[in-house]
């Protein structure tokens, strides 16, 4: 599937038929395969067998040249796209975030965005994994490879008053908390302007018997194909306010 979509979407993309963005495992792969700037012999991330088995896929499908030529191709896709009417990117629009953000991707660039002492580490980490809080002691869920977890994706477009750490998280499961959100995470969201043009993202494994908003101009479109969920997109005709029929999906 990975060598398959990358034999249709890249030519679409350097044809001009369509437009891409980077994600959270595109990168992935490109620091996997780019070298560690002070640790001989590593890499920007590194080949313990966590990673290694997150990446042994896309090694499996793809030659030592087609590895090379998808890494060359990833390097050139834009982090996100404003465009008129409507932005895409894989997991959270911030504008600040976005501000801090330049480059062409170059190795320079993944040495700042893909180590946790670099100056680009937490915005990247925002815009392609998504932002993150921290549970309450004693409180974690389960993902979806079964690894337990203490930080949970949060609610980036919502507004923070008034929620709980259980009704601002977005989790596999659900999580049991009703404990208030602490001032550092009403502090520092940015929640997404309801007033803004709708926004696209992926990356959350989202799962119902249907498509469904997460705000009226904010929508996801990974409902988890992968695991037995459904192929999603959706079909924008302009509309400022988004709606649930027009997602588009099949199984």
């Amino acid at each position: 599937m990975i060598s398959e979509t990358l034999d249709i979407v890249r030519p679409m993309v350097e044809a001009g038929h369509a437009l891409a963005v980077m994600g959270n495992h595109e990168l992935n792969a490109l620091a996997f395969h780019t070298a560690h700037p002070t640790d001989s012999g590593n890499h920007l991330r590194p080949h313990n067998e966590k990673n290694a088995r997150q990446h042994a896929e896309t090694v499996r499908q793809l030659s030592a040249d087609a590895m090379e030529a998808a890494l060359s191709w990833f390097r050139t896709l834009p982090l996100w796209l404003d465009l008129d009417g409507l932005r895409v990117v894989h997991a959270c629009w911030d504008d600040a975030r976005m501000a801090a953000i330049n480059g062409p991707i170059s190795d320079a660039f993944l040495q700042e965005a893909c180590l946790p002492e670099g100056s680009l580490f937490e915005p990247v980490e925002a815009i392609l994994k998504g932002k993150q809080i921290r549970l309450p002691p004693g409180t974690a869920f389960r993902d979806k490879d079964g690894h337990e977890r203490s930080l949970a994706r949060a609610k980036w477009y919502e507004p923070p008053e008034g929620h709980t750490f259980g009704s601002y998280a977005m989790a596999s499961e659900p999580i049991e908390s009703e404990a208030p959100l602490p001032d550092e995470v009403l502090a520092t969201a940015a929640p997404y302007p309801a007033d803004e043009k709708p926004v696209f993202v992926g990356h959350y494994w989202l799962s119902g018997p249907a498509p469904s908003l997460l705000r009226s101009n904010v929508a996801c479109v990974d409902w988890s194909v992968a695991r037995g969920g459904f192929l999603c997109s959706y079909r924008w005709d302009g509309e400022q306010t988004l709606s649930p029929e027009k997602f588009v999906w099949t199984r």
